[in-house]
C-alpha cells in the first residue's frame, strides 16, 4: 500500500500527541513557510551566480558592511573602521558577540580569506584586491587593507547585496577553491541551515541561531541594521508549478512566494488575505548572453548585426504581461533610475524590427547558417518565456537554433564550459539579473572585459574605462564615463540587454515585517 506525503501529515495531525513527541515540539514552534522564485541548487553564494544561493547566503552568512533599500552602506559585522595614511590603510573592527553557527568565534583571519574567496568570484572584489597591497589580520578582530591606491568605495564592495555578496565563512571553508561549490554550511547569520532536511528540488529548512546578536544600532532595512529574527524556523519549498504555488498560499499551506507570475496576480488580489507588492522597484534586468569564445558570436560584426532583431518589450511582454507598470524597454547595461543609466545606443532597439534587413546584415557580417546552440532554464518562471521568445526572434533572424530548455542548475554548469557546441559547448543563454546587479562598472560582473565565465567577453579597452571610474572624483565624472562605456558595449555587445520587469511578491496578511529589497527573513513576524 502506499501513501502520499500528503496523506502521512494528514495522518500525523490526527495521531495521539504522545506518540509523536517531534510533531508536537514542532507545532510549540513558529515557522515561517516560503516559496523560493526556483530550487537551491547550490548553497554556495560565493560559486553560484543565481540570486536563490545570495538569498540563502544572507539567512546563514553575514556581511562586514550592509545596504539599505536607498543603497546606503553601514556596519554590519564590523563596529566601525578607521582609514589612515592618506586613505590608503582601512582597519576594520569586528564587533563583540559574533559566533560561528558551530560555537566558535568569528575571528579576522576568518574574514581575511572569506574576502580573498569572494574576490576571486567578484568583480568589485576583485577591483579592490588589485588595488591591495596587503590584506591581514594583525589580531584578532582587526581586519586590516594596506592598499597600494585609495579606495575609498571599500565599504560599498564588502557591503553590496548584488551577486556576490561578501559573505563571510569560516577560514577552513573559506581557503577552498572558489571554483569547487562547498557543499557544507556553517555561516555566523541569523539562521542555521538543517542540513539533515535538505531535500534537493524539494525542501530546505532553516533555524533561528540563538547566539547571533544583532547590531543594537539603527533600523532595520534590507540588509542593514539590526537583524531580529521572530520565527524560530524557515521553510523553503520549492513548487515549480506556479498555479500550485498560488493555490497553496491561498489556501494558507504556504505563507510567502517570494516571485508571483504576473498573469496570476489577479487571482489573488481577489483575496482579502493576501498581500501583493513588489520590494525592489530597480526591477529585473534580462539579457541575452552570448558565447564569445564560439562561433558564430565570436565575431563582434555578427554580434551588432543581430541587435536590429531585438525587441525588448516582446521579451519582457512575455515574462510581465501587457501592464506598463511592471515593465520598462528599451534599456542600455545599467539599471534604469540609477545614477549610471543613460540613453546612449537606445536607438538602436526602438521602431519595428526589419528581419529581412537583419539576414542580410548577418551574411554581411559572415554568418553562413552554423548551429547555435541556446540555453535557458525550463523550470524558471521568468527565464523560460525568455528562453522560448530568444529561440523565436533567432530564427526569425534567419539563425539555425538548436534550444535545449535544461534544469536551472545545469545551465549554471554549462555556461562554465569553453568546449566547442559539438562537444557540448554553447552558444547563447538567457538570465535574469537585479537592478542592482547593473548598477555600476565596477559590480556588473556581465560587462567587465576580463574574459572570465560571463560569456568570456574580453575588452582592454572597456577594463580601462572601468579603471577610469573606478578613479573618477565626482559623480558626474562616472556618468561621463559610464556614457563611453554604453558606447562601447553597444560597439563590442558584451551581451544582449533585452528589458526590465519588475516582479512582484506575494503574501498573506497574517505575516508582517517584510522589508523592502529582496527576500530577507528577519524583521518578519506574525501579525
Amino acid at each position: 500500500m502506499q501513501f502520499s506525503r500528503r496523506s502521512l501529515l494528514r495522518a500525523a495531525a490526527v495521531a495521539p500527541a504522545l506518540s509523536f513527541p517531534g510533531i508536537v515540539r514542532a507545532q510549540s514552534q513558529t515557522t515561517l513557510r516560503f516559496i523560493p522564485v526556483i530550487d537551491l541548487a547550490f548553497v554556495d553564494p560565493i560559486y553560484s551566480t543565481a540570486q536563490v544561493s545570495r538569498n540563502h547566503g544572507f539567512m546563514v552568512y553575514d556581511t562586514l558592511y550592509g545596504i539599505n533599500s536607498a543603497l546606503e552602506v553601514s556596519p554590519q559585522m564590523v563596529s566601525g573602521h578607521v582609514v589612515s595614511n592618506d586613505g590608503k590603510q582601512w582597519d576594520l573592527t569586528l564587533r563583540d558577540g559574533l559566533f560561528w553557527h558551530d560555537g566558535e568565534r568569528v575571528l579576522a583571519r576568518d574574514c581575511v580569506a572569506s574576502i580573498r574567496r569572494w574576490a576571486s568570484r567578484d568583480g568589485f572584489g576583485g577591483e579592490l584586491m588589485a588595488a591591495t597591497e596587503e590584506l591581514s589580520a594583525p589580531d584578532d578582530r582587526t581586519i586590516r587593507f594596506r592598499l597600494r591606491r585609495p579606495f575609498p568605495l571599500l565599504p560599498q564592495a564588502l557591503g553590496k547585496a548584488a551577486v556576490h555578496a561578501a559573505f563571510m565563512m569560516p577560514e577552513r571553508f573559506a581557503s577552498q577553491d572558489p571554483l569547487k561549490p562547498i557543499t557544507e554550511v556553517i555561516g555566523s547569520g541569523p539562521f542555521r541551515f538543517i542540513a539533515d532536511e535538505r531535500v534537493p528540488g524539494v525542501r530546505n529548512a532553516y533555524a533561528r541561531f540563538e547566539r547571533y546578536q544583532p547590531r543594537q544600532d539603527g533600523k532595520p532595512d534590507w540588509t542593514a541594521g539590526p537583524k531580529v529574527v521572530h520565527y524560530d524556523r524557515v521553510v523553503w519549498t520549492t513548487t515549480p508549478d506556479p498555479g500550485t504555488a498560488v493555490a497553496a498560499l491561498q489556501t494558507g499551506e504556504q505563507d510567502w512566494q517570494e516571485t508571483t507570475p504576473h498573469d496570476l496576480l489577479p487571482v489573488l488580489k481577489q483575496s482579502d488575505e493576501v498581500e501583493t507588492r513588489v520590494l525592489d522597484p530597480r526591477g529585473y534586468a534580462c539579457m541575452l548572453r552570448v558565447n564569445h569564445l564560439q562561433p558564430p558570436f565570436d565575431d563582434p560584426a555578427i554580434r551588432r548585426a543581430l541587435l536590429g532583431a531585438i525587441d525588448q518589450a516582446d521579451f519582457m511582454t512575455a515574462v510581465a504581461g501587457g501592464d506598463p507598470a511592471y515593465q520598462l524597454s528599451p534599456i542600455g547595461y545599467f539599471a534604469p533610475g540609477t545614477p549610471m543609466a543613460n540613453d546612449v545606443g537606445l536607438s538602436v532597439f526602438r521602431g519595428p524590427r526589419d528581419m529581412a534587413k537583419v539576414k542580410a546584415d548577418l551574411a554581411a557580417a559572415g554568418y553562413e547558417g552554423g548551429k547555435v546552440v541556446l540555453l535557458s532554464p525550463s523550470n524558471s518562471a521568468a527565464q523560460k518565456p525568455l528562453g522560448q521568445i530568444a529561440a523565436d526572434m533567432l530564427r526569425r533572424a534567419g539563425m539555425n537554433v538548436d534550444h535545449q530548455a535544461l534544469d536551472f542548475a545545469v545551465v549554471l554548469q554549462r555556461q562554465l564550459k569553453k568546449d566547442p557546441i559539438d562537444k557540448g559547448g554553447w552558444s547563447a543563454a538567457v538570465g535574469n539579473w537585479q537592478g542592482i546587479d547593473w548598477l555600476n562598472p565596477a559590480g556588473n560582473t556581465n560587462l567587465r572585459g576580463e574574459g572570465k565565465v560571463a560569456g568570456w567577453y574580453s575588452s582592454e579597452r572597456m577594463s580601462g574605462l572601468r579603471g577610469q571610474w573606478l578613479a573618477a572624483s565626482s559623480l558626474e565624472e562616472q556618468q561621463r564615463i559610464c556614457r563611453e562605456i554604453q558606447a562601447l558595449a553597444f560597439e563590442e555587445i558584451p551581451y544582449f540587454p533585452i528589458g526590465l520587469y519588475k516582479q512582484p511578491t506575494t503574501y498573506r496578511k497574517s505575516i508582517t515585517g517584510i522589508l523592502d529589497g529582496t527576500a530577507v527573513f528577519w524583521n518578519v513576524r506574525p501579525s
